[in-house]
């Protein structure tokens, strides 16, 4: 079964990393690269993001598409970066993010195949 992995940055999180000195980052990225060496078998692709503010959003109104700057949502959380993995169920999926060692939201969402 595939899912994709969507790492979710609160403000909290993303002002702790600010407040990280360099040894400190450099630990808590070395945390995440292991993670995604341990599970290299399952991880199918993914990509950091760049940040929320880089975005450009197109929204469909009834009649035209309207483009924005800027993340969809004004909000305090936001995607900062995904993985696409595939396991046996959404039980191995949990399993997996329960050891995330990155920012403290993961949303587990499965690939819907089309036929």
């Amino acid at each position: 079964m595939k899912y994709v992995l969507m790492f979710v940055e609160t403000e909290e999180y993303a002002n702790e990393l600010r407040a990280m000195g360099p040894a400190e980052l450099e630990q808590a990225y070395a945390r995440v690269t292991q993670w995604f060496a341990e599970y290299a078998d399952k991880v199918r692709g993914g990509s950091k993001l760049q940040p929320a503010e880089t975005a450009t959003t197109v929204r469909r109104d009834v009649a035209e598409h309207v483009v924005t700057d800027g993340p969809f949502v004004e909000g305090k959380e936001v995607v900062s970066g995904f993985a696409e993995i595939e396991v046996a169920d959404l039980d191995e999926a949990l399993r997996m993010v329960r050891t995330w060692p990155g920012c403290p939201v993961v949303e587990i969402r499965p690939v819907q195949v089309l036929s």
